[in-house]
């Protein structure tokens, strides 16, 4: 591994994604993606006592899933490399424990899918590991009770609000010794912490933009790449609010983004004309990573795709930040993942 610029590492060895899985709720079998995801529950409750346990089932099931699409086993796995938004990221620690693989636990809220995904595939380039799992998952009972109101509760929600998606997305990264096939990992942007004062946790989409359009810039000024180098440029998740925004933010910072497809996690996974309850769109650890780990993987393997960039995004609020009347820092973390077939 090398370092770009400031804040980019690049994967010389180009790490190989061998397995991976997409979990989601029956909300999400309902939408546009339903046939790229590997599992889908058929009930919020999953046959649980808790929303919490809920989550940790889901987790469990595409960590499962994953490990069996890699073709290997439980004690093969080196480390496992995970977080979610549940305080002390409780679903992460539990699925974790469950495997019994040495454990990271990482959080950057909604951006913990590419946080995972970077660190994971830092760990296998620098030949700390032969097979690292990275991994997240959200379910929209729990995050909603944690940073909102409870579904029970039926508060109106603004035009403005996102809807948590019930999903968790994992994958298996390996050494690329030419023995095993897959998408690769060829880069990492880490973002910065950015904030402009948003207090509104109905609003996590103008909140998050910046963060997003940054991130993208420091990918482009510390690799010298073009967005033209991609097939796919997409953010996860600034749904109908934020995706205008970073669109404006980058255009103002000169990037041609124009020369790509731009698009969204957080506008792919419903169907927001026949789904009318999520609103602006989707949000939540699970949706960047069973969109990323479900449909785009599936896209880089049949060929349709060859090179992409993820930019996940995350509110780093708290429920306690929230209620003292703090402000919402944001972070984005952008991975490029290509098909495997062509060097870059």
């Amino acid at each position: 591994m090398k370092q770009l610029g400031k804040q980019t590492w690049q994967f010389d060895s180009r790490p190989v994604i061998i397995g991976s899985a997409a979990v989601v709720g029956p909300e999400e079998g309902e939408g546009p993606l339903s046939s790229d995801f590997d599992f889908i529950f058929d009930s919020l409750e999953m046959g649980e006592k808790s929303w919490e346990k809920a989550e940790r089932k889901l987790f469990e099931k595409s960590v499962s899933l994953a490990l069996l699409n890699a073709g290997i086993e439980d004690k093969e796995l080196e480390f496992f490399v995970g977080g979610d938004l549940m305080n002390q990221i409780i679903s992460a620690t539990f699925a974790a424990r469950k495997v019994g693989a040495p454990y990271l636990g990482v959080f950057g809220a909604c951006s913990t899918s590419m946080e995972s995904l970077a660190v994971a595939s830092m760990i296998v380039d620098a030949g700390g590991a032969k097979y690292a799992l990275a991994g997240t998952a959200s379910h929209n009972c729990t995050v909603e009770k944690q940073f909102r109101y409870p579904t029970e509760y039926g508060s109106q929600k603004p035009p403005t609000a996102q809807y948590t998606v019930t999903g968790s997305g994992c994958a298996v990264i390996t050494r690329n010794d030419g023995t095993r096939s897959g998408p690769v990992v060829t880069s990492a942007t880490i973002g910065k912490i950015m904030d402009l004062g948003l207090k509104d946790p109905f609003n996590m989409g103008a909140a998050m933009a910046p963060a997003a359009a940054d991130t993208i810039t420091a990918h482009f000024r510390d690799t010298g790449l073009s967005p033209g180098h991609y097939d796919l440029i997409v953010t996860g998740d600034l749904a109908s609010v934020g995706l205008p925004i970073a669109k404006e933010l980058l255009a103002k910072e000169g990037i041609p983004m124009e020369q790509t497809e731009f698009s969204d996690c957080g506008l792919m996974i419903y169907d927001r004309e026949r789904q009318k309850y999520v609103i602006a769109g989707a949000s939540g650890c699970g949706c960047s990573a069973a969109v990323t780990y479900g449909h785009l993987l599936k896209r880089l393997k049949k060929g349709q795709l060859k090179r992409i960039l993820v930019v996940a995004t995350g509110a780093l609020l708290s429920p306690l930040s929230y209620q003292q009347g703090e402000s919402i820092p944001c972070v984005a973390h952008a991975v490029s993942l290509e098909s495997g077939g062509e060097q870059s």
